[in-house]
């Protein structure tokens, strides 16, 4: 095998497994994310009263769920929600989120 070769196979290998982590993470926050949906809809596009999250700004969701976890902001259930979660994983959740259009 030529040394193109191989280097070409090590470059595809390096590739892949980067690209598995952030598939698995991208998943996991699909998850995490598919929790709002009993409220907010799939994806964020609420279709009662409860608010539509998607396309919203990453800051603002990312303000307001961390009202919700510090008590700063009233609720009936979600400052229960917000507690659930850390910090990253509320960043993530509203990038999420603010991607959905």
């Amino acid at each position: 095998m030529s040394r193109f070769k191989i280097g070409l196979a090590m470059v595809s290998l390096t590739i892949v497994a980067l690209a598995a982590p952030a598939q698995a993470q991208s998943l996991q926050v699909k998850v995490w994310a598919s929790a709002c949906a009993n409220c907010h809809g799939t994806n964020g596009k609420a279709q009662g009263a409860a608010a539509t999250l998607a396309g919203q700004s990453q800051a603002d969701l990312v303000a307001k769920m961390q009202a919700y976890k510090t008590g700063q902001r009233p609720a009936t259930l979600m400052h229960q929600i917000a507690k659930g979660y850390t910090d990253e994983q509320i960043e993530q959740i509203a990038a999420y989120l603010a991607a959905q259009k």
